[in-house]
């Protein structure tokens, strides 16, 4: 464990914790030359001052935030909008979605905030076995994506070499790799899987390596066991998932036990909703809250993530929430054919248990009044369609149109993969 002391703390004690941590944020925001987005806010919901953030009550009466909200307050203040709490001389580093679900948001971290962030990246990696002995390589670009800079920097701190792959082609990732004796790989479980491809290309084998440990996150394939398992046999190491936003930090992460993705309860408060009335539930949206960002916090912000909570406590000890299966997948991702609600991770999982195909694109398209899904996949093997398609009318309950294409025709990705294509 990266803190056994708080990883373990008695729910009472974590969520005084947590109403400390909020309050102290609440104090900085709320006070008269500070953050104009959410005092606008929580003006609405009777909330001035910290003082008036004394139970959890008083917590679950604060409005939830939407992206939009950020999305619009940005384009009528640009370029950084109102969700500022601090002058803008106080902040260090400036980072941006992928827009990957729609208009990229920029955000602001302080100094502080960016040392919050390296700590809760160091739960992330302590929770995969990774130690200062380790040598982590971290194969992306240096953009102003945040990606995996919050990871570098994490393990950076933890006192582990860090490897930076930036600026180079898959060959020469793996070369590196090799020379350097990296022992811990942390990118998206999609580039993963597209190394294993270059590797085979180029006679190597990755499980010769000396990877032990691969941490993934922008994607959640990780905690897909079909694609899990395809990394860990690919690489030879165990493969572990983590969960984290821009826009919010680095929340999630798994256990030696990989029984789903814990939150991090001591940095973050988590709530799982209904996302139609807004109510708890057991499984549904998650909405989260980060406890020490305050230069430009989201509060009670909902994620848009599918969840769902664990219900036994994990034999590893941690007290923290644990999502079983980790994230299910974005709600608003979710696809209607024919009548059947249908997850991108869902189809993603069936297709990876086809070591046969390479790549994949799932398009949607309309016929008449109703979407349609044709799944493309590279793969050489004539009868792999077919076999496909019988694995998703057994498993989902639908028949899909699957055709073959030929190889290296679809896209890859070094950082979120865009699978699903709406075509007209």
């Amino acid at each position: 464990m990266f803190d056994p002391a708080l990883e373990t703390l008695p729910t009472e004690r974590l969520r005084d914790l947590q109403l400390r941590k909020l309050q102290a944020s609440a104090g900085e925001v709320l006070a008269p030359r500070g953050n104009a987005f959410i005092r606008r806010k929580w003006a609405a919901a009777g909330v001035q001052s910290a003082g008036d953030l004394m139970t959890w009550d008083d917590v679950h009466r604060l409005p939830f935030t939407l992206k939009q909200e950020f999305v619009t307050d940005q384009a009528e203040c640009p370029p950084f909008g109102t969700n500022l709490t601090y002058p803008l001389e106080r902040y260090v580093r400036v980072h941006q979605t992928s827009g990957s679900s729609g208009q990229p948001l920029r955000w602001l971290d302080t100094q502080a905030s960016w040392e919050w962030w390296a700590r809760c990246w160091g739960f992330v990696l302590s929770g995969a076995g990774i130690t200062p002995a380790d040598r982590v390589f971290f194969p992306f670009s240096f953009g102003l994506f945040i990606g995996f800079w919050a990871g570098f920097d994490g393990a950076r701190a933890l006192g582990a070499m860090v490897l930076p792959g930036g600026g180079q082609d898959s060959p020469t990732r793996l070369a590196w790799m090799e020379k350097l004796g990296a022992t811990a790989l942390v990118c998206t479980p999609s580039y993963a899987l597209h190394l294993l491809e270059v590797a085979r290309e180029h006679g190597v084998d990755p499980a010769k390596l000396p990877v032990r440990v691969t941490v993934h996150a922008g994607e959640p394939g990780a905690g897909i066991p079909a694609v899990r398992a395809r990394i860990e046999d690919g690489w030879g190491a165990r493969a572990y998932d983590h969960a984290g936003m821009t826009e919010m930090g680095a929340y999630g992460y798994e256990c030696a036990e990989q029984a789903g993705l814990h939150v991090n309860e001591s940095e973050f408060i988590a709530e799982v909703i209904d996302p139609v009335s807004g109510v708890a539930a057991s499984e549904g949206e998650l909405v989260l809250t980060n406890l020490g960002r305050a230069g430009s916090p989201a509060i009670r912000y909902r994620t848009g993530d599918r969840v769902r909570v664990a219900n036994a406590p994990c034999p590893c000890g941690r007290t923290f929430m644990r999502l079983e299966g980790g994230i299910l997948g974005r709600l608003d991702d979710m696809l209607i054919v024919r009548g059947v609600n249908v997850f991108p991770s869902a189809i993603e999982g069936i297709v990876r248990r086809f070591h046969a195909i390479e790549e994949f694109q799932v398009e949607v398209f309309r016929d008449g009044e109703l979407d349609e899904v044709r799944v493309l996949v590279e793969v050489e093997d004539a009868s792999v369609p077919e076999a496909l398609r019988q694995s998703f009318s057994a498993d989902l309950g639908l028949r899909l149109d699957v055709r073959a294409v030929p190889r290296r025709s679809l896209p890859r990705h070094e950082l979120k993969a865009k699978r699903v294509v709406r075509r007209p």
